[in-house]
């Protein structure tokens, strides 16, 4: 049983709103709701789908911070998050006892936050719950899985709007395996995501987001997984397609 159930609009937008102009803040906007009714929901499309936006949104929406970390982190370093969370609806059919919205463009900053605590604040440092080594002092694809290995407790609504943009193939497995015994201790997630290895994961909604608004897409179906699977099995064909026309 999912923590988050749907997302409709409470209102509608502005008409001169440029989020009116995503395909799917048009979905929504016309009576569309969205259903989160696996543990796992991908969001997909191209660049400039909105699905980073939409993502961000529905996090705002269940109460996490605009820039990324758990509900509890309130931190602002620049406010450009879109108003879209404002304007949406969350349905649930219980809450989680856990939870954490990373966003890969501003994880240096959640980061940083992290490490501002544990100076300032007296107490238990808070680093410890993210394994004990400021995020700051490991590459950009350990501290994401350090994050997801030693934060994410389970019991929990996670938010990851692009997770691969740090891990190699590699560790794009070791993600989904952590994922799954995430799964199995009662978590859910949504994730915005352009990688044909982790939209894989078995059971997972897949939500395509295009000029056709949202549509669910079957994973060998989706334009990342067709793509890719054309250019591995023929890779000098494509690059002579593309290179020499």
């Amino acid at each position: 049983m999912e923590y988050l159930t749907s997302i409709r609009l409470r209102r509608q937008l502005p008409q001169e709103s440029y989020l009116c102009g995503l395909p799917p803040v048009r979905y929504l906007m016309e009576g569309g709701v969205l259903h989160f009714d696996t543990p796992v929901t991908f969001l997909v499309g191209e660049n400039g789908s909105g699905k980073s936006t939409l993502l961000e949104g529905i996090a705002v929406a269940c109460g996490f911070n605009p820039e990324g970390g758990t509900r509890n982190f309130s931190f602002s370093t620049r406010a450009t998050h879109s108003p879209l969370g404002e304007f949406l609806t969350p349905a649930r059919r219980r809450y989680p006892k856990d939870g954490f919205f990373l966003r890969a463009e501003s994880f240096y900053n959640v980061a940083t936050h992290i490490d501002e605590l544990d100076e300032t604040t007296p107490g238990p440092r808070l680093i410890d719950s993210y394994g004990g080594v400021s995020l700051h002092n490991q590459s950009h694809g350990e501290s994401f899985l350090s994050l997801v290995e030693h934060r994410f407790g389970g019991q929990g609504l996670y938010l990851l709007d692009e997770p691969e943009a740090a891990l190699s193939p590699a560790r794009l497995l070791t993600l989904m395996v952590m994922l799954d015994q995430l799964v199995k201790k009662d978590s859910q997630f949504v994730i915005a995501t352009h990688s044909p290895i982790l939209m894989a994961f078995p059971g997972a909604r897949i939500y395509q987001l295009g000029e056709a608004g949202v549509t669910m897409a079957e994973y060998r179906e989706t334009e990342h997984y067709q793509l890719t699977r054309r250019f591995l099995e023929n890779p000098e064909r494509m690059l002579h397609y593309l290179l020499e026309g």
